[in-house]
């Protein structure tokens, strides 16, 4: 269940900041709604992953997935450029989250 936990966290910050891109400085009411709720959802999945893994192990999956996700929503859908620098960093994120998961600390 920790898990479910950890993707729903995960996938509700994503959509909270792909809100916010579109919030224009919170004007926009219902993207505005979407970056609030996204959030709150996202803390409280993250919270009730607390519950079944250690701080850094979740942090790291949760921030870093975003990071990344993130990353990858500008490139393929917000019409940023995708630069050898950008896709080497999202990579040194992946391989820090699954060297940290590795480490153990569940």
């Amino acid at each position: 269940m920790v898990w479910l936990y950890l993707t729903t966290a995960i996938a509700t910050e994503i959509a909270a900041t792909v809100a916010l891109r579109y919030a224009d400085g919170f004007t926009r009411p219902v993207p505005t709604a979407v970056v609030v709720v996204g959030y709150a959802v996202s803390f409280l999945f993250l919270s009730l992953t607390l519950r079944g893994l250690s701080v850094s192990v979740t942090y790291a999956i949760w921030s870093g997935a975003g990071t990344a996700a993130i990353a990858l929503i500008g490139v393929a859908a917000l019409g940023e450029p995708l630069t050898a620098l950008k896709l080497g960093s999202v990579a040194l994120i992946i391989a820090g989250v699954v060297g940290l998961n590795a480490a153990g600390g569940h």
